[in-house]
């Protein structure tokens, strides 16, 4: 395998691991927060 520009290529898989795992808490944290907003509105309609 030619290693370029001395670039380890485990290195570059942990790094992607690891943006791929943010984006998925972030996704997560995003969806959590919309539903829960949305139910605080919509409990506020009820009354």
């Amino acid at each position: 395998m030619v290693n370029t520009g001395g670039v380890d290529p485990a290195l570059v898989a942990i790094i992607a691991v690891l943006l791929l795992v943010v984006l998925g808490i972030y996704l997560f944290v995003r969806r959590t927060l919309l539903a829960f907003t949305d139910g605080l509105r919509e409990g506020s309609k009820r009354d």
